[in-house]
């Protein structure tokens, strides 16, 4: 019986990495922009990072982690999301020394075991900032302006960016005293989870996919109207600094975030088409995490955006993603010229251009389909003759152009 993938994971095919190269690569370019160093966490972490750090009252924690235990009996789980395991590294590793702020991104794969949709995977990939050490309104706008030029530079439109503020310790308890009171009474109307959640975590009702469209989430009183003068400052900041910078937003008090760690600021980018109608990333403040996990008091930031669902919004806005690259040029060769068909080819590439002979033992007619196929930019026939007068003809693939031009000048030709 042939063995496949598991449920929930997809391969990666040749013509579907270029697209991922791509955004990866203009990621890469904006973080660098923004000053951001890249950081690179551990597939697994003790479950206990995850259980402390995500929050155990979250979906993630209860319901989706792959959790195991180890040759030594410790339970670890495979990396859920990446922000639990940077703040991991930064409290083991001294990076508090390196001074503030402190800029990292992060390109992961990550593992929940969820139920699965378009662009949705039980192993997805993430890339996501993290700016830890400030605790200013500006740092918020920061992420939030990196990814509006992450989206610029990828030629995106008609993504929404809503924000609201979740408040902080000093104003939440007070809230959600004031929303279970209202909950209470429709407690029997809600889906069994907002049930569960009404005791551990009631905040998370609001966001609550199954129930989004009641009414009585949409009546439901809002953090954004109790919060404390601070917390409100704070929130009143960032909109003027977005104002200022002509970054567009729309306040939805329904944003709370599915993490426990978030407080203040939490904002989400939207798409407005057909293609995902959702969420494609998200992220907010976390001033509590890093004491949470044993750390001083230090305030961060970050966000985190989903590689799959990002294609999946460039396909709806109808981007051309990058098919397999061409090759630069196709030997066509013979068995007494195939070895100086190899080294003309090692040194073409190691001067940074693609080349490509026979490694099958084809025949002249195999060989030219198999330019065709790799969409060989150029091509050359090394027969005996050629390699004895040094003369050959370069012939463009494309349009059929040849180009009579001397052996020992071709890497120059093709530069």
């Amino acid at each position: 019986m042939q063995i496949k993938a598991p449920k929930g994971t997809k391969d990666i095919l040749p013509e579907q990495t270029p697209a991922w190269q791509l955004v990866e690569t203009a990621f890469c370019k904006t973080c660098h922009n923004y000053n951001f160093q890249e950081i690179r966490t551990p597939t697994f972490e003790q479950t206990e990072l995850f259980q402390r750090g995500v929050g155990d009252t979250t979906d993630i924690v209860q319901k989706e982690m792959y959790t195991f235990p180890d040759k030594a009996g410790r339970s670890m789980t495979l990396r859920p999301e990446g922000t639990a395991g940077v703040i991991r590294a930064y409290l083991e590793n001294g990076l508090a020394s390196a001074g503030t702020p402190l800029k990292l991104y992060y390109i992961l794969n990550n593992f929940r075991y969820e139920k699965m949709g378009k662009g949705r995977y039980r192993e997805f990939n993430q890339m996501g900032c993290e700016l830890i050490g400030s605790s200013e309104p500006t740092a918020d706008v920061e992420l939030i302006s990196l990814l509006y030029s992450f989206f610029q530079n990828l030629g995106l439109k008609n993504i929404k960016l809503k924000i609201n503020s979740i408040g902080c310790p000093n104003c939440k308890p007070a809230y959600a005293k004031i929303l279970k009171d209202y909950l209470r009474p429709h407690l029997n109307e809600l889906c069994e989870d907002c049930q569960d959640r009404f005791d551990r975590n009631p905040f998370r009702i609001l966001d609550c996919k199954i129930d989004c469209d009641s009414d009585i989430i949409k009546n439901a009183p809002l953090q954004k109207d109790y919060l404390c003068s601070d917390c409100q400052k704070h929130h009143n900041r960032v909109l003027e600094q977005l104002d200022e910078m002509d970054l567009e937003y729309e306040i939805d008090g329904h944003i709370v975030r599915g993490l426990d760690y978030y407080s203040r600021t939490v904002f989400e980018f939207v798409s407005e088409n057909v293609g995902t109608q959702g969420t494609i990333c998200g992220g907010g403040r976390y001033d509590g995490l890093i004491e949470e996990l044993g750390g001083s008091s230090t305030p961060a930031v970050g966000f985190a955006l989903g590689v799959e669902r990002l294609l999946l919004e460039m396909e709806s806005q109808n981007h051309e993603l990058a098919g397999i690259a061409p090759t630069d040029l196709y030997i066509l060769s013979f068995p007494d010229t195939i070895n100086q068909a190899a080294k003309i080819a090692y040194q073409l590439r190691n001067q940074g251009i693609s080349a490509e002979y026979d490694l099958m033992n084809r025949s002249f007619k195999a060989q030219m389909k198999y330019a065709n196929r790799i969409k060989a930019k150029y091509l050359i026939v090394l027969g005996a003759d050629e390699l004895k007068t040094k003369k050959i003809k370069l012939k463009r693939m494309v349009d059929g152009f040849e180009e009579d031009i001397n052996l020992d000048s071709l890497q120059a030709k093709l530069k």
